[in-house]
């Protein structure tokens, strides 16, 4: 069984969900965290969402957490989020091109 420690980056997120991270077949992935950076010169909000592979039970980790203008907020910290093969992790901004993220996971296969 092999572990793997990733890192994960998406930049410009706007309006429209963006699919950061496809779990694997035949892994499991432990999210370790999840940041999300507001690059406008506005205020945004930021949302992660966790797409179920076959059952349809799609939820928010968060959704539409206020960012202040140039700073970034760890949504994941001090919880561990377990992806299973096909669970996708989608993000998304409430302003067009204005979110940058970083995923750091461990795959195990």
């Amino acid at each position: 069984m092999a572990n793997t420690f990733k890192s994960i980056t998406s930049g410009s997120i706007g309006t429209t969900l963006v699919d950061v991270y496809t779990c694997p077949v035949s892994t499991t992935t432990i999210i370790l965290g999840a940041s999300i950076a507001n690059i406008d010169n506005n205020p945004i909000g930021g949302s992660i969402k966790l797409a179920k592979s076959g059952s349809g039970d799609d939820v928010f980790i968060v959704k539409q957490a206020p960012v202040p203008v140039g700073s970034t907020v760890e949504v994941m910290s001090g919880n561990k989020v377990v992806l299973e093969a096909s669970d996708t992790l989608q993000f998304q901004s409430d302003t067009a091109g204005s979110m940058d993220t970083i995923v750091s996971l461990l795959e195990i296969s």
